[in-house]
């Protein structure tokens, strides 16, 4: 009887185990991958002495507010958040 309620619980174990696999999988991809990207230009825009500017300012904001979301694994808010924020970052450049 004790084996077989350990068996079951092992097995139930690695059930669940296998389900998380990759914890929020493409959706995460993309907002780390869009935070990676959109800092390194908010610091390019930075360097450039944009750092004054309203436009830095906001995507900074939404920058912080995605970092924030993919802590809280909220991928789609974060990947908005990285959208959003490189709009800006595109209004400083051109």
């Amino acid at each position: 009887m004790a084996t077989r309620l350990y068996a079951c619980l092992i097995t139930a174990s690695l059930a669940i185990a296998g389900c998380t696999g990759k914890p929020g999988g493409e959706m995460a991809e993309r907002c780390s991958r869009g935070l990676a990207t959109a800092n390194g230009e908010l610091q390019s825009a930075r360097v450039k002495g944009l750092g004054g500017t309203a436009n830095w300012s906001k995507a900074a904001s939404l920058l912080t507010a995605a970092k924030i979301q993919y802590e809280f694994e909220h991928y789609p808010n974060c990947v908005d958040k990285v959208r959003r924020a490189r709009f800006y970052l595109a209004r400083m450049r051109g």
